[in-house]
């Protein structure tokens, strides 16, 4: 049997997915997002971190992810408001040209946080972008993607 679009309703209508027979269960997702920064930016960083007239790079990156991840429902329509628990956002540079973003979600509800793992490491990267832009805009978001999801009918490892 085929899978079906769970946000389409039997009129062929978009529609958000009722969880409210769901039990809850602990739920945690992360999303990495890999990002080209370039060794013109990258040769700017001084102990792992890059202060600019807009503050200091990575920290403010973390902060607006974590704002972004608690946004999710406001910026992704069939998204779910939740109650989340804990939001874990790490930045490093993998290399002279390179960083890596993790975003972790946790949560004890009826619904998973991927959406909100992905929103968050996409944000820390876009964050970065535009604190960087004046040096550079030859920058790439390369990558965004779940790595990691537990709790509720399924588990998933993609890595």
């Amino acid at each position: 049997m085929a899978k079906e679009f769970s946000h389409i309703n039997d009129k062929n209508h978009p529609k958000m997915v009722n969880v409210g027979d769901k039990k809850i269960t602990k739920r945690e997702a992360t999303a990495k997002a890999t990002m080209f920064l370039g060794q013109e930016i990258i040769s700017h960083f001084e102990n792992k971190e890059l202060t600019t007239k807009k503050g200091p790079v990575f920290q403010t990156a973390i902060v607006a992810g974590i704002q972004a991840v608690k946004r999710t429902s406001d910026l992704i329509p069939m998204c779910h408001p939740l109650l989340i628990h804990g939001i874990d956002i790490d930045v490093e540079i993998t290399d002279a040209e390179n960083i890596e973003i993790l975003c972790t979600v946790s949560i004890e509800g009826k619904t998973g946080v991927e959406m909100e793992a992905l929103t968050g490491a996409t944000i820390t990267a876009l964050t970065v972008y535009d604190m960087c832009k004046s040096i550079s805009q030859k920058m790439v978001i390369n990558e965004v993607k779940l790595i990691e999801k537990s709790g509720g009918k399924s588990d998933i490892k993609n890595e």
